[in-house]
Order: structure tokens, then sequence, then C-alpha cells
């Protein structure tokens, strides 16, 4: 029998701002990060995926009290759309606000900026690199 092996990526590096409806975190991109070896090898950058599952642990962690003891996983996402990469040495920076909740699943938006550190920031916000909607529901166990 083959042994699997499971990464998990901590994306929240930093919580910033936190309320019951809105979370602002810190996701800080280094060169040793596992997956940056594959992706891309000449030009490493943070994978799209990796940046919708920031939003989705920065949602899990603000909708914690919310969801009590169930576990949260991502449901469907809306209106995705990438901009910006975020390279080794920048950082992305997540907010994501509770939009509304029904039948124990959240609606949620969120976006990340990227923030460049020692390069002149333009006028603004940071630059985009992800953003959409998404809803988080509990996780669906299999009937016994």
């Amino acid at each position: 029998m083959e042994s699997q092996v499971f990464m998990k990526f901590n994306l929240v590096d930093k919580v910033i701002e936190q309320t019951a409806d809105r979370i602002v975190t810190i996701k800080a991109v280094t060169i040793a990060e596992e997956y940056l070896a594959d992706h891309f090898p000449t030009y490493p950058v943070l994978p799209g995926v990796l940046m919708i599952e920031a939003l989705v642990q920065a949602a899990r962690q603000m909708l914690a009290a919310a969801a009590g003891d169930r576990r949260l996983v991502l449901g469907e996402v809306k209106a995705l759309r990438y901009g910006s990469f975020v390279r080794p040495g920048e950082a992305l920076r997540v907010e994501v606000s509770l939009v509304a909740s029904e039948d124990g699943r959240y609606r949620c938006k969120g976006v990340g900026h990227v923030l460049r550190p020692g390069l002149p920031q333009p006028p603004g916000e940071p630059p985009t690199a992800v953003s959409g909607r998404f809803t988080m529901r509990p996780v669906l166990c299999p009937a016994t």
C-alpha cells in the first residue's frame, strides 16, 4: 500500500484586522515556498488556486465563531478575476467580507492585493491579484 503525503499550506501569516463580518490578512511569499519549485521554475509566482485558498482560509478564520464546531469548506466561486502576479519577496493582502448568510452557508466577497516592498506604490490601492465572490459551506458528511 502506498503512503500518501498531504501538504498543508498556511496562507494566513498575519491577521491585520478582524470583525464578525470582515477580515484583512497578509500572506508573505518567500522563495522557500514548496510550490514555487514547480510554478513556474523560471518565473516563480503564487499559483492562482492558492490565491483562492488564501481567501478561503481568511474567510474560515473570520467565520469561526459563527460556524461553531462546523468545518467550513469552499462551496462555490463566482466572478473570479485574476490580475497581477505575486512573486517571492512580495505579499498578498487579503480582504474578505461577509455578504450574507443563510441555511448554514456564508456568501463572501474577497480581494487580494499585491504588496511590493521597496517599490513605489501607485496612488490608490495596490495592484489586484485576485477578486471574486464565493460561498463557504459546512462539510457534508456522507450517511453511514
